[in-house]
């Protein structure tokens, strides 16, 4: 079931011009129907084997795959400028997974994920302009300058968590929130491989299970934890199925439609059964971070075979033209304007202002230290 309107995600997450937006959309009356394959673990029924998809949602879907392509390629450039300091991690090869995730999900659902984070704060209501103003610290950034790569955050995006599997413990947190409210929500909470055999997330599926939260646990398995590879730090590399008695699915991470699919399955069994596993196959273009070259433990000839073969906006542009929803001309067109407009807002990044220096403590707390001590924020230890 496709739960989030292809409109809302070109509205609010492709600042387009709208004459131009519609102009896109005229006459997207046309679907098509697509395979789907899982991999199941303790399930008798998995997603649909089928997906159909429109043309409206898969332009809306191309848009953001190509913006945040687009932006974390321009986010690359600024770091070999040196107009981003510290920590980079990036997102680029792996847009199906949040771009897929978002479509099945519901308003009220809440997402959190580690530090590679740019993609979903840009699905919950960043702009490019706001994150590539975020790496730079600039005060226009969406956390103000002061979270960086790591922490950035949007409204039911709890945000990206510097802690190796650290936000997964609080993802149960907010299903068991979700679950003591009422409601219809789930929680989502999405870790890497090289986060997989953290102590924690495996409390945390007890506890989930235990309590039967409505909570999706989603391995991004992009085959390097940092510079290792997964056969090399975990025993079961089969991710989906170390949940024990939690139902896991193994999805192709390349494909929007194959993570759509699964994303909606898992998110009805999570409210009526409870906690869910899902293991997404993607692979990372750069290395772990900006400061890692990517190429000590993997071939320049393995990068590129996966962008020339596998590339998740390659591989759904094909199936949007092989299926008549639109021409190859029309997606090359729509793409040039959507790296223009990121462009122009990474040059607006580039000129936005610094944060004033009164600004270090503000909205670091809930209830400011300053006014309770009676001290100014630089004086608290």
């Amino acid at each position: 079931m496709f739960l989030c309107s292809a409109a809302r995600l070109r509205s609010a997450y492709c600042p387009m011009k709208k004459s131009w937006t519609l102009a896109m959309c005229r006459g997207m009356a046309k679907e098509i129907t697509a395979a789907t394959n899982y991999e199941l673990y303790r399930l008798e029924k998995g997603p649909s084997q089928k997906a159909t998809l429109t043309a409206e949602d898969a332009i809306s879907a191309l848009k953001i795959m190509h913006y945040i392509r687009r932006m974390e390629n321009k986010a690359a450039e600024m770091y070999r400028l040196r107009l981003i300091n510290g920590f980079c991690h990036l997102y680029a090869g792996q847009e199906a997974v949040a771009v897929g995730t978002k479509m099945a999900l519901k308003d009220s659902d809440t997402v959190i994920t580690a530090y590679r984070c740019h993609a979903f704060a840009v699905l919950f209501g960043a702009t490019a302009r706001e994150v590539l103003a975020e790496l730079m610290g600039r005060k226009t950034g969406c956390a103000k300058g002061k979270g960086g790569s790591m922490h950035m955050y949007a409204p039911q995006f709890y945000g990206g968590d510097g802690i190796v599997g650290g936000q997964v413990p609080v993802g149960a947190g907010l299903a068991f929130a979700h679950k003591y409210n009422g409601g219809d929500s789930v929680s989502l909470a999405f870790y890497g491989d090289g986060a997989a055999s953290q102590g924690q997330i495996f409390e945390a599926w007890n506890m989930s299970k235990l309590w039967n939260l409505p909570a999706i646990f989603i391995c991004e398995n992009n085959q390097y934890g940092m510079g290792t590879a997964t056969h090399r730090h975990s025993a079961n590399t089969k991710f989906y199925t170390r949940g024990d008695l939690i139902p896991g699915i193994k999805v192709d991470g390349m494909k929007v439609l194959d993570v759509r699919e699964a994303m909606s399955f898992a998110r009805d069994h999570a409210l009526r059964n409870g906690p869910i596993i899902l293991e997404v196959v993607t692979y990372r273009y750069y290395g772990h971070s900006m400061s890692d070259p990517g190429v000590g433990y993997r071939t320049r000839e393995e990068v590129k075979t996966v962008q020339t073969e596998q590339d998740p906006i390659m591989l759904f542009t094909k199936l949007v033209v092989d299926g008549g929803l639109k021409t190859q001309k029309e997606l090359d067109d729509m793409r040039a304007a959507i790296y223009k407009d990121v462009d122009k807002e990474a040059e607006q990044a580039k000129a936005d202002p610094w944060p004033e220096m009164s600004e270090i403590g503000t909205e670091v707390y809930s209830k400011p230290l300053e006014k309770m001590r009676g001290k100014v924020p630089w004086e608290m230890h």
